[in-house]
């Protein structure tokens, strides 16, 4: 029974391992532009094991930034895994904490929505098991093989990937602008508060730290009093 389930799990896993294929191969070829050895990329996966936060943590690298200020802004970054975990702890099986804490580490965006879908009333372990651990061991072996492969690229291609953590960067934040108020305000905000907080010589690490924080909590704020003011409105029409 537990055999069958942790297959099952592979399988419903093997998606996103397949996912991950390019996106954990640029890493690892960023990662060698970046000046990081193979160990370090690798080992980066497999203790971090964050796309968005390493991929920002090789532009940080790459400003030398104070890893105590990396670490940080890894963390804003990953506390939404907070929320994705808490959530999943409500539908997952009984199990000892120290299980929970193994499969809770590979909780990633992709593996959550695979899990939180799940059709099942109760996930059982097994199952959880098999979904993050072939999602993690692709995000691990393709970040090395993505190395391999940039050490093997002409030092001329090998700076001009550099540029291609940025172009990235805009790649990803582009398409969700499109019809999204949110998240240009939200954008838009935090590019300020980057700009004046660098300009006024504020190291990289930390106007990026604020800049996050700050434009973070000034547009939910926004938002939560456009709500109210909805609301206030509404309810005034009904009892007119």
């Amino acid at each position: 029974m537990k055999k069958s389930q942790f297959l099952a799990g592979l399988r419903a896993g093997s998606s996103i391992a397949i996912g991950y294929f390019p996106v954990a191969l640029t890493f690892g070829l960023l990662a060698k532009t970046a000046g990081l050895s193979i160990i370090e990329a690798t080992a980066m996966s497999i203790f971090v094991y964050a796309g968005a936060s390493q991929y920002m943590s090789l532009s940080l690298i790459a400003l030398a930034v104070d890893p105590i200020l990396i670490v940080l802004n890894t963390f804003i970054v990953n506390i939404r895994h907070f929320l994705m975990t808490a959530s999943l702890s409500e539908k997952m099986q009984p199990a000892p904490k120290w299980v929970k804490a193994f499969y809770s580490f590979g909780i990633t965006d992709e593996s959550f929505s695979v899990l939180a879908t799940s059709k099942n009333d109760k996930i059982s372990t097994p199952f959880a098991f098999g979904v993050t651990l072939i999602a993690y061991g692709s995000w691990v072996i393709f970040t090395a093989v993505g190395h391999v492969i940039g050490a093997n690229l002409p030092l001329f291609l090998q700076a001009a990937m550099a540029i291609a953590l940025y172009a990235m960067f805009i790649g990803l934040l582009v398409p969700s602008m499109k019809g999204n108020r949110k998240v240009v305000m939200l954008a838009g905000v935090a590019a300020a508060i980057h700009c004046v907080l660098y300009f006024s010589g504020f190291s990289a690490g930390w106007s990026i730290l604020v800049a996050t924080l700050a434009s973070s909590i000034f547009v939910e704020v926004i938002y939560a009093k456009q709500g109210k003011n909805a609301e206030a409105m509404f309810e005034k029409e009904e009892a007119v």
